[in-house]
């Protein structure tokens, strides 16, 4: 391989530049969570919490932690001036009613039509983990993913058809991964990022679904 994979930071920072100042975002559990830590300080964005907080900010440092503010993962979290405490019913209004402009997401597997999984594996005795998950793939405006490109035995996570129980159908907007930042289009996954020295034959042999280049 002549290409080294994006880190975890460095995914994280490349979702962090995409969002546009002042949306309302929700970072899902897992991944996403560090995104908040890589958006400009200059710039104002409102991070949701489903469990009820509005107006996060980054991750305390060990002397800043305060034992009753954590976010939905029960992560400890900072709350930004102006920032506000609600019930986690009013947090799922929020959700369902159209009011996050972007949700970013984990996931087991994305499906080339947009298709989510990502609460469940349909292993047997497994424990599911549905949380708000199914509210914010179909209440959030924009929905995207962050995640590793394959599982652990590598195996494709961007796949032609979802064999993992359903979270939402046609929900997923964007992909980043390792590797690459993938857009979800009428027309097909969209490669519109690839890590340097990479081919898009190379990428594809990690894809079960087909992917082309954006200007092609």
């Amino acid at each position: 391989m002549s290409f080294i994979p994006r880190t975890q930071a460095e995914i994280a920072q490349a979702v962090a530049n995409d969002i546009p100042e002042g949306w309302y975002v929700n970072l899902g559990i897992g991944l996403p969570t560090q995104i908040a830590n890589y958006l400009p300080e200059n710039k104002d964005y409102f991070l949701h919490s489903e469990n009820g907080l509005l107006g996060m900010g980054e991750a305390p440092s060990d002397i800043e932690r305060d034992e009753d503010l954590i976010n939905a993962g029960k992560q400890y979290v900072t709350l930004l001036r102006g920032g506000s405490y609600f019930h986690h019913a009013d947090s799922f209004a929020m959700m369902r009613g159209g009011h996050i402009d972007l949700c970013v997401l984990g996931a087991y597997q994305v499906a080339a039509n947009g298709d989510l999984a990502n609460w469940s594996t349909g292993k047997e005795g497994a424990i599911p983990a549905v949380g708000g998950a199914m509210d914010l793939a179909v209440g959030a405006k924009k929905v995207y993913v962050m995640m590793t490109h394959q599982t652990k035995k590598g195996h494709p996570k961007i796949v032609k058809n979802l064999t993992f129980p359903v979270t939402g159908l046609n929900c997923i907007d964007r992909i980043y991964t390792e590797y690459a930042t993938i857009d979800i289009t009428k027309d097909g996954l969209r490669v519109i990022d690839i890590v340097e020295g990479m081919t898009i034959d190379e990428l594809q042999a990690i894809t079960e679904a087909p992917i082309v280049l954006a200007n092609s």
